[in-house]
């Protein structure tokens, strides 16, 4: 008895501040979402209206796909670059103190605002930026690329200048505990690169690689900021959504879809937790 209730003591400040900062503003976002409104204010209530709203409608299905569409690409490149880097670290660096150093040459992009890394991007490839004047003197192109700049290419490429480092760190941090025997007896074994990658060094790193997915996921599915600035407002995505929604004063629609969006969230990690058990591989 005296241990248990030591353990409750011990784990109590834990779980009143997930309820403070989680739990309670998570269920009045839910409740919120069941009240009405007008255009001036909003009125407790228990109405299906903002979800009916939400989810009949065509544009929000268009800004779902559009959205998961975003998460997609981003999660495949991140994956690559994320995989890549992590295996030189853990592989082809062996002194520790060489892979701190340039461990924390990955974190220098995050010394600074997400604003201004992609602000940084605008000069680089507007119509008479530095990428489209050096292609135009080079001759490899006729005219100023036009894609670059304001598109879902820019939005993209934003995506992955950010939040690739959240690849990155899991999958390496799951590579430098794999065990160096199980390599080499792998290759004793007369297994190619490419076997010792597929069926040692991938299986083991899956726990890594799974919760850089969760984070990389989780964040573009709410992010709207990049879509804002870097698509220069031809493109949308559900946070943006939100935003539009509140800045109307239409909080109640906003709650909805951001329950909404939440379950999804949701939804695409469970099935990331059935594909890799993360606590039962770390």
């Amino acid at each position: 008895m005296r241990g248990r209730v030591a353990a409750l003591a011990l784990a109590s400040p834990l779980a009143l501040i997930l309820l403070a900062f989680l739990l309670v503003p998570i269920g009045t976002i839910v409740v919120v979402s069941f009240f009405d409104y007008d255009s001036v204010r909003m009125f407790p209530a228990f109405v299906w209206t903002n979800y009916e709203e939400l989810l009949l409608s065509p544009i929000t299905w268009k800004t779902y796909l559009l959205t998961l569409w975003f998460a997609a690409v981003t999660w495949a490149i991140c994956l690559a670059i994320g995989f890549i880097v992590a295996y030189f670290l853990a592989f082809h660096v062996h002194s520790a103190l060489m892979q701190t150093v340039l461990f924390l040459i990955c974190t220098i992009p995050f010394w600074t605002s997400n604003v201004i890394r992609m602000i940084s991007w605008i000069p680089f490839l507007g119509r008479n930026g530095i990428l489209n004047s050096a292609l135009l003197s080079m001759g490899a192109i006729d005219q100023p690329l036009e894609f670059l700049l304001f598109s879902d290419f820019a939005v993209v490429l934003a995506y992955v200048h950010l939040y690739a480092l959240f690849m990155v760190v899991p999958i390496f941090n799951s590579m430098v505990r794999i065990d160096r025997s199980l390599v080499e007896a792998a290759r004793d074994a007369g297994a190619s690169e490419w076997q010792v990658l597929r069926n040692v060094i991938i299986p083991l790193a899956r726990p890594g690689i799974a919760i850089g997915s969760i984070l990389v996921v989780a964040v573009v599915m709410g992010d709207f900021v990049t879509v804002r600035l870097m698509s220069g407002g031809q493109s949308a995505s559900v946070g943006l959504m939100m935003v539009n929604a509140m800045s109307l004063l239409q909080y109640p629609a906003a709650a909805a879809n951001a329950v909404v969006l939440l379950v999804v969230v949701l939804l695409m990690i469970a099935a990331m937790l059935r594909v890799v058990d993360i606590r039962k591989e770390l």
